[in-house]
Order: structure tokens, then C-alpha cells, then sequence
């Protein structure tokens, strides 16, 4: 391949990156991303495959349609330093935790696990142990794992749910299908609620938060002890989440 035919085909799997993700929900088909794109059938599906063999894009069995893969998270994650999300949230869950007086915090993706990026106390007397930043668990376990985890299409949560099913027996003996009974009412509720996985005897509210394009590329949540997380508190808590979200989705839009 020559250097002009190179630069031509990375152009096309970024043009098809940015295409696709303007339509992460649904997915996109290959005749329209082939009619879009001004290609051949043959050509587009050249340049799709490729990018499914890097992880940067799956493909629905049942639909055949292409959404974001999750090396499209990973790298997401890796820049995060240079758009400042930590700090871009920082005022934010000093907020939440103030007006809820209960611990916030801040995830993010990593392949298939949620990553704890920061953390806020607030000041209710008793609070929850404190999950260290920098602390990862498969996604699904943790309120923010399960916020970011039912934001996904079907199939990637299968796939999710494959890759962790070995490790999730150590959180009070969770499994995959019990997982997917959560993220199912997640779904239905909108908005993640789990007890007594990530922490014992802790329970987690949790929201995620979209960027331009519509993708949940962090969460936030709440957390308690049970005895205090009832379901009255949860929906006293779940405006201040949901105003908290909904800032932080509006500034990473910006």
C-alpha cells in the first residue's frame, strides 16, 4: 500500500468512526454508512472490518448493525487528562454531596470495568467505607459500573457480561445473569440502584452521563449504608443526581 492509499483508508475509518458514532443508540447499517460515505459496498465493509478486528467497533448479530467498541472507551480514557473531567466534575460533586450529605463519586469506563475517578464525602455522620480512587470493578457491580453498563445495547452487554462472568462471584456471590437482571431494571427505571456488591452493606444510586454524541463516557452516583439508602431517600436523592448529570452532560457538550 502506498503512502497516498494509506492516508486514505485512515481517513476513512475516522469518517467512519464519527458516522457511527452520531448514531451510537441505534447503530448504523453498511448501506448507509456506504451511501454517507460515497463508497462501495465492498470498500466500506473492508474499512468496518478492520476496525472491528481493533475493537474500535462491534457489530449486532441480530441487526448487523455497527456501534462503538470498547477500545473507543479505552482511548476516551486515556485522553481524559486533557479535557479535565475530574475537574470539570469537581464543583459538581461538591454539590451532590453537599445537598445530599451522602458520599459522591465520579466513574469512568476502562474496557470492562468502572474505574473510581474521584469521590466526595458528605457530611452526614455516618458515612460509607470509602472506595479508593483508582479502584476498579467489572462493570455492572458498583451503581456507576451499572449506570455505564445499561447504557449499552444489547449486545455489548452480552459481550461485557462474557468477559467478566469469572470475576464477579467475589461480590456476595454475583453472576452474570443476576447482573443482567439489574442492568434490565436500570434500563426500565432509568437510573442504576444496587445493594450490598461493591461494597458490603452499601447501597449505590447512580446516573451516567453523555457526551455530544450521545455515549455515556462517566456516572455519577450516590452511596449510603441500606439502613439509610430506603426508597423514600432515593427519591429524594435522585433529583439532585439527575440536575448533577445533566450539568455535567451539558459542560461536556459544550
Amino acid at each position: 500500500m502506498n503512502q497516498a492509499a494509506g492516508a486514505q483508508t485512515i481517513t476513512r475509518a475516522i469518517r467512519a468512526l464519527k458516522l457511527i458514532s452520531l448514531h451510537s443508540h441505534t447503530g448504523m447499517r453498511l448501506v448507509d454508512l456506504a451511501q454517507e460515505m460515497q463508497l462501495q459496498r465492498p470498500t466500506a465493509h473492508r474499512v468496518l472490518k478492520a476496525l472491528i478486528s481493533e475493537g474500535m467497533l462491534i457489530q449486532d448479530a441480530a441487526t448487523r448493525r455497527y456501534t462503538l467498541g470498547p477500545l473507543v472507551f479505552e482511548l476516551g480514557l486515556a485522553s481524559a487528562h486533557q479535557f479535565n473531567l475530574r475537574d470539570i466534575a469537581a464543583p459538581i460533586l461538591e454539590e451532590l454531596a453537599d445537598s445530599t450529605g451522602d458520599t459522591s463519586f465520579l466513574f469512568v469506563r476502562s474496557g470492562n470495568d468502572a474505574v473510581c475517578l474521584s469521590r466526595v464525602q458528605g457530611k452526614y455522620p455516618i458515612q460509607t467505607p470509602a472506595v479508593p480512587v483508582g479502584s476498579r470493578q467489572p462493570l455492572g457491580v458498583s451503581a456507576g459500573g451499572l449506570a455505564l453498563l445499561s447504557s449499552l445495547g444489547d449486545l455489548e452487554v452480552s459481550q461485557v457480561l462474557d468477559a467478566v462472568a469469572p470475576r464477579l462471584s467475589v461480590y456476595g456471590n454475583l453472576d452474570a445473569e443476576e447482573v443482567r437482571r439489574q442492568c434490565a431494571r436500570a434500563q426500565k427505571a432509568g437510573y442504576a440502584l444496587i445493594a450490598n456488591r461493591a461494597v458490603p452493606g452499601v447501597r449505590g444510586l447512580g446516573l451516567p452521563v453523555q457526551n455530544s454524541a450521545g455515549t455515556a463516557v462517566a456516572a455519577l452516583t450516590v452511596a449510603a449504608t441500606q439502613t439509610r439508602m430506603t426508597e423514600k431517600r432515593v427519591a429524594e436523592i435522585l433529583p439532585f443526581l439527575s440536575k448533577a448529570a445533566q450539568e455535567l452532560t451539558r459542560l461536556l457538550r459544550q
